[in-house]
């Protein structure tokens, strides 16, 4: 097994970065003209299950607590995303959000802080029947739900852990808390491909919103193989056995999930095809790893240190002016077909969705 890598790669000051052509504004745009409008904001590598796809059996190792963001930092960097950067949406990511115990703290002092955008979770949901009505109160506006397959087996089988019922519970309490839409992902696997009409059945009867994701090469044991990945018209076809599918395309441009109506509608199943149907040229997303980096793309291991200059005493200004030189410099696309590919030394579980 390939070592699993954690801890911050090729980090640099981000007055190293080459911001001499860049434009005078304010947003954070790249060489390209795409402008981030999206956060996501890792706020822990710790989670509850072990998905094949995202962790290693015996979990990520874990960062230093001295080396973690506090609950007032994750917000200080929030609002200055957005009251000097332009963003407009917020999502926490993992690891596993629910894994902070002063998740409620850090929703709610960014609630406070940007009042009026629109601050999302993505989360496995197990315990989040606990939780969601004490994240809806302090400010919390949407959830994205992880679930791969509703068989018990096949779900202990890639989670390697059997707690399918959590997440289940949990879904449904996001509902009853009053999310909306409650949106669930599903990695496509080659072990769930038989199980995907299930899936979408139950996501139906429930009424969430299901959408598929290509497996990108995020694993931490980097196994994955583009020959054994299942892609989007894979998934299509399958999906057409049981129901009837019309294309409807995407909500907007930079969303990164075509879209299909399922038997006439109203109700739809999404789509990201990360890899066959790449969307980089869209990309309006930016990325705060839990250590406080930025890091412009997925699948580039170059991270600008923010926490650093936060806690030498930047003032907000220069902390916008840092992320920009780091946004600047964003890579055009992910490059899986490339024949010099390499995968980034972070896998999903310490990047953040």
């Amino acid at each position: 097994m390939t070592a699993v890598h954690v801890g911050i790669p090729a980090v640099r000051p981000a007055a190293a970065d080459d911001v001499s052509d860049r434009p005078d504004t304010p947003v954070l745009l790249d060489r390209f003209g795409r402008v981030a409008r999206d956060l996501r904001v890792s706020i822990t590598e710790k989670c509850s299950l072990r998905c094949t796809y995202c962790m290693p059996e015996e979990g990520l190792p874990a960062i230093p607590r001295e080396r973690l963001l506090s609950a007032e930092e994750i917000v200080r960097l929030v609002a200055v995303a957005v009251h000097r950067l332009g963003i407009r949406e917020v999502r926490f990511t993992g690891g596993e959000p629910l894994m902070r115990r002063d998740l409620e703290r850090i929703v709610a002092g960014c609630a406070r802080a940007v009042p009026g955008i629109p601050l999302a979770v993505t989360t496995n949901a197990v315990g989040l029947a606990h939780r969601a009505q004490a994240l809806a109160e302090a400010g919390l506006t949407r959830v994205n739900i992880s679930l791969d397959s509703v068989d018990r087996a096949r779900f202990a089988q890639l989670t390697r852990r059997d707690r399918l019922d959590s997440v289940l519970d949990g879904i449904r309490a996001a509902k009853a808390a009053g999310f909306a839409p409650v949106k669930v992902n599903a990695v496509l696997m080659p072990q769930t491909l038989d199980g995907a009409t299930d899936l979408l059945a139950w996501c139906l009867d429930e009424g969430v919103q299901l959408r598929f994701i290509e497996q990108m090469p995020l694993d931490a044991d980097h196994e994955w193989a583009r020959a054994n990945m299942v892609p989007a018209q894979r998934l299509l076809d399958v999906l057409a056995a049981r129901f009837s599918l019309t294309e409807v395309g995407r909500e907007d441009p930079s969303a990164p999930a075509e879209r299909w109506a399922v038997d006439g509608g109203p109700a739809t199943v999404g789509i990201i095809a990360s890899v066959t149907r790449s969307f980089c040229s869209d990309c309006d997303r930016t990325r705060l790893t839990s250590e406080g980096t930025v890091r412009s793309c997925l699948f580039s291991d170059r991270e600008t240190d923010l926490r650093a200059a936060l806690r030498g005493g930047a003032g907000d200004d220069e902390l916008a002016a840092l992320w920009r030189g780091a946004m600047w410099n964003k890579w055009a696309g992910h490059g899986i077909d490339a024949a010099d590919f390499t995968p980034p030394q972070r896998s999903m579980g310490a990047i953040g969705g």
